[in-house]
């Protein structure tokens, strides 16, 4: 027993070398490669931090978004939407692969019996005469244990951490984009059901001109040209109609897909509104909050990760040492295993020194390489965010007064289409002065719907590219 005490504590002894240091290079964080400030200038005037207004880190999407049909909507895609299970799905497995390459720093312990029976002849006999020899053993042994002087092991394993780690901030940053994506798709209904509102009373308006000047045709007051122009005007608003009800079909489809399952009915807009609009958000003062996206810190951690990788490849210019040992009992009676005088053990230590190995040499400059891709993909992920944030400040700076200039504008065509139906109706002017003014009164009302989607839409995703959505 004496014997197995010492392969112990010589088996401990060496485990206390995973304390030995790595060969991964010191990771510095790298500077970000934007301005520190927000963009300024004309389209920016309106952008500074907005007193009282929270950061998007600091505002769930529960309370971002106002209206609670629209909350019911994101709620049920965040339980079913298969790209968002898939990501979890992966972060799972980015843990188990950790869990796995972490295991590989610690000895793998087995308990092992066995027994033998043989006869051996009388001419291979060293006593002339044919014997049955038995042999029986119980053993507690480390088979191939690496001992990680160098560090090589813990590098993969601080590698296969990074992984988990950006893993699990890329389900951040997907959960984050589903929350803005409904809640876009949400408004594009809103929108386009608004459209296809004001195409069906056009085309209703326009079919009660169309009676009218067929009737007056038909008296000979109205000119053939009068009536064709209607017609157009009203085919026009038949196309149209049919269009916006693919498009409300197609955004439904789309919604549906973002969900994972159809919406119903009483939880859809019916138009932009019946849609609260969500709460205004603060940029902050500094660049700097863009650092907390999910993706920008998922792409740190591939970056610390590819630190990790080259010093797994430069510890494999190094001896590798192994261990195996066991202890336990044999005998040659199944009776006599725990007899006393029957320990055995064996201590069988290995080290393997690498004298030439191209590949070695080629997975160090691969590792180098990924390590300056990493960086890369950091940097551009910032400049991209960074890219996001200023032209959703710039919508934000610019958007109310395009919806101001284009409400004034709407106001002022309907005006000049009831004044040129006026005239038309007193024989003053033609009908052409009339569908020049509803042509214009039609394509600005339009305008304006989209003017008022580019507003909610741009909340939601100025609320996004800031890292909210939690």
């Amino acid at each position: 027993m004496k014997s197995m005490k010492i392969v112990i504590f010589l088996s401990l002894g060496l485990f206390t070398c995973l304390n030995a240091c790595t060969l991964a290079p010191k990771y510095t964080k790298p500077e970000a490669p934007i301005p520190a400030a927000w963009p300024t200038g004309a389209a920016y005037k309106e952008t500074k931090a907005i007193p009282g207004a929270p950061t998007a880190t600091e505002i769930q999407w529960r309370e971002f978004f106002i209206d609670e049909r629209l909350k019911k909507v994101i709620e049920t895609a965040l339980d079913n939407n298969r790209d968002l299970r898939l990501a979890a799905l992966n972060v799972e497995k980015a843990r188990a692969l950790y869990g796995v390459q972490r295991a590989e720093l610690f000895p793998v312990a087995n308990a092992v019996g066995s027994g033998s029976k043989e006869r051996v002849p009388a001419d291979l006999s060293t006593t002339g005469k044919s014997v049955t020899e038995e042999q029986y053993g119980v053993n507690l042994g480390i088979a191939s244990w690496e001992i990680d002087f160098f560090g090589r092991i813990r590098s993969l394993k601080e590698q296969a951490l990074q992984e988990y780690l950006a893993t699990d901030e890329a389900r951040r940053s997907a959960q984050i984009s589903l929350v803005s994506e409904v809640g876009r798709a949400y408004f594009t209904l809103a929108a386009d059901r608004e459209n296809l509102k004001l195409v069906r009373s056009t085309l209703e308006t326009q079919q009660g001109v169309y009676d009218l000047i067929h009737r007056q045709y038909e008296v000979g007051v109205a000119t053939k040209l009068d009536l064709r122009r209607t017609q157009i005007q009203v085919d026009t608003a038949r196309r149209d109609v049919a269009r916006y009800t693919q498009l409300v079909a197609k955004d439904q489809n789309a919604l549906n897909l973002l969900v994972g399952s159809p919406v119903p009915e009483d939880l859809l807009p019916a138009d932009l509104a019946s849609v609260s609009p969500s709460k205004d958000v603060s940029a902050g003062l500094s660049s700097e909050v863009l650092l907390q996206r999910p993706d920008i810190i998922a792409a740190e951690h591939r970056l610390r990760g590819a630190y990790a990788f080259i010093g797994a490849a430069r510890a494999a210019f190094f001896p590798r040492i192994s261990l195996t040992t066991a202890v336990g009992t044999a005998s040659d009676e199944l009776s006599g295993l725990f007899s006393s005088g029957s320990a055995t053990w064996n201590f069988a230590p290995q080290i393997a020194m690498p004298i030439f190995d191209a590949r070695t040499w080629a997975a160090y400059r691969v590792s180098k390489a990924e390590q300056k891709i990493a960086l890369t993909q950091y940097e551009k992920t910032i400049q991209t965010a960074f890219r996001e944030v200023a032209d959703a400040l710039a919508v934000r700076g610019t958007v109310d007064q395009q919806l101001s200039a284009q409400q004034s504008l709407v106001h002022a065509l309907a005006e000049t289409y009831r004044l040129s139906t006026k005239r038309y109706t007193n024989g003053i002017d033609n009908y052409l002065s009339v569908l020049d003014a509803q042509r214009s009164l039609f394509f600005n009302e339009q305008g304006l719907v989209v003017l008022q989607l580019a507003k909610l839409a741009n909340l939601v995703t100025l609320y996004a590219v800031l890292g909210g959505g939690q």
